[in-house]
């Protein structure tokens, strides 16, 4: 084994023996850096020489089957390795800068569930969200930003409802972050032709009781999805907006018409996934501490459903509604107030619209 391949196998057992969920390789003028990124933020693990990096990023792209000779445009590839008997996936993404080509490595391990009692940081909202699961059909939608844990929040009910109610569950997802044995997963394909629309139609005719839909992209997936609601089956899937409020107007803006928002959508969940508060460092937990604490990251949810919900649509429709609920930054000053975040998540998660004026 040459020595840029120990190299790369040891970075990648040390950032999983961290739980970091990235790996940056950051090329500079005369050397390359290398950060893991611990929860939301990034740590420096070490500096290298440039000749290295390169030779370090053509390992990763020929285990990946990605074209090694390519450096001017942007590459995605995937690696399947297993340490400690523990199968991890690993996902790569490059890029083209002005000092050479860049790297990302995700790191998902496939064995690892989250357990609902530590899904969010106040449990009664789980059980709420977890209730919603008792549906036979409807649609339920999740928002949030990339990495804000979206799809580990689906998979946990996904998972708890498998074993209490034993439904048939099918997933349709680019790419597929979680290998599960407890549900059907369907790889999104294009070259194949198996796009998100193309998929859903297919897997409407597979007997499904719960489709999960990792992403909801465009209009024709929109559509499929709010029919696949109304015809008997519990739809659960995914959107970027700011807020919970935000994927209505933005159904509407994919021409699903308010009339069937009303009659499918059963509830909005916006989702944040905010640092807790470390009770050993004084301020922002150090890298060590990290790799030993057991939970440090927790979802916040601003959960949108029954009455709030009819009232934010009826909002939509131009009438005039207003109905209470807790929003995030209600959620997240709470969770300041009782000590377990860290001062600085209300301005870091939350826009609020007084800083837009």
């Amino acid at each position: 084994m040459s020595v840029i391949e120990q190299l790369g196998d040891r970075l990648i057992e040390e950032a999983w023996a961290m739980n970091a969920s990235d790996i940056h390789f950051i090329p500079r003028l005369s050397d390359a850096a290398i950060q893991f990124r611990l929860d939301s933020d990034l740590f420096d693990k070490q500096t290298i020489a440039k000749d290295v990096c390169e030779r370090l990023i053509s390992h990763y792209k020929f285990l990946a089957g990605m074209d090694i000779g390519e450096r001017r445009r942007p590459q995605n590839g995937a690696i399947t390795i297993v340490i400690k008997d523990i199968a991890i996936n690993l996902r790569l993404s490059t890029l083209p800068t002005p000092y050479d080509e860049s790297l990302v490595i995700r790191i998902l391990p496939e064995s690892t569930h989250f357990p609902l009692s530590n899904l969010s940081l106040f449990p009664n909202t789980t059980k709420k969200m977890l209730s919603l699961l008792k549906h036979s059909h409807g649609l339920i939608i999740l928002t949030g930003p990339t990495g804000s844990g979206k799809t580990t929040t689906l998979y946990s009910l996904l998972h708890a409802t498998k074993k209490l109610f034993n439904r048939n569950i099918i997933t349709l997802e680019d790419p597929i972050e979680k290998r599960s044995e407890d549900v059907l997963q369907v790889q999104v394909n294009e070259k194949a032709g198996i796009t998100y629309a193309h998929g859903l139609k297919a897997i409407l005719r597979h007997d499904p009781d719960i489709i999960m839909v990792g992403e909801i992209r465009d209009a024709e997936t929109a559509q499929i999805a709010v029919r696949a609601a109304l015809t008997g089956h519990l739809v659960l899937t995914t959107m970027h907006t700011r807020d919970a409020k935000g994927a209505i107007y933005r159904l509407l803006e994919f021409d699903v018409s308010i009339q069937e928002i009303e009659q499918t959508l059963i509830a909005i969940a916006a989702q944040r996934l905010i640092d807790i508060k470390c009770p050993y460092c004084e301020g922002k937990c150090s890298p060590i501490c990290k790799k030993y604490r057991h939970a440090r990251r927790t979802g916040v949810y601003e959960l949108l459903n029954g009455r709030a919900l009819t009232d934010v649509m009826r909002e939509a429709k131009g009438e005039n509604a207003k109905y209470p609920y807790k929003k995030l930054k209600d959620i997240i000053k709470k969770g300041i107030a009782l000590g377990y975040l860290y001062p600085d998540a209300l301005e870091r998660w939350v826009v609020d619209e007084k800083d837009k004026e």
